[in-house]
């Protein structure tokens, strides 16, 4: 029997590993839920699928419009389900298409001001739910928490870049924010 791969100075604890994603897999649930999300479109006051918010929020954190392909491959889906998810934005009026500068037969996606409007309406409903779920948490150990979670995200991105999962972004990695 050959020795376990060490992926780091130290070995990783197969329990905390186990317990960590069983914990993962309850926040992702959590979050991602119809209650949740259909909670979240009445208290925005706004109407839009599940899929289509992930895709809006790319294209509202994004510096300058993207094309489709890389929008797919960012939320790591098939071409046509964005394509249908743009259409439907679009439709909403959440979206609209622009030239490529690079290439001018190509086109690009854009939030539009409601698009913008809508992904931070969202955003507020759901920081809303968070501070009231977790109002009994000190400062510190929210502090503590955000900088574990953008710690293990950055090293979920890099060990997917290694292993060549094409799903994975070239994000930055990202840093606390100051106090």
């Amino acid at each position: 029997m050959s020795p376990p791969e060490a992926t780091s100075v130290h070995q990783v604890d197969a329990a905390h590993i186990v317990e960590l994603e069983g914990a993962l897999a309850r926040v992702a649930y959590l979050l991602t839920r119809v209650r949740r999300h259909d909670y979240a479109m009445i208290k925005c006051g706004i109407t839009m699928d599940r899929a289509s918010v992930p895709l809006l929020r790319i294209l509202a954190d994004a510096a300058e419009p993207m094309r489709l392909g890389e929008l797919a491959t960012r939320l790591d889906v098939e071409a046509p389900h964005v394509s249908r998810q743009i259409q439907r934005l679009e439709k909403a009026g959440y979206v609209e298409r622009v030239t490529d500068p690079d290439d001018r037969r190509a086109q690009r996606v854009c939030p539009t001001p409601a698009g913008r409007h809508a992904v931070d309406a969202v955003r507020d409903v759901m920081r809303h739910w968070m501070t009231e779920a977790l109002a009994d948490w000190t400062t510190e150990d929210l502090k503590a928490l955000a900088v574990l979670n953008h710690r293990m995200v950055d090293g979920f991105l890099a060990h997917a870049e290694q292993i060549g999962d094409l799903g994975a972004t070239a994000r930055e990695p990202r840093t606390p924010q100051a106090d």
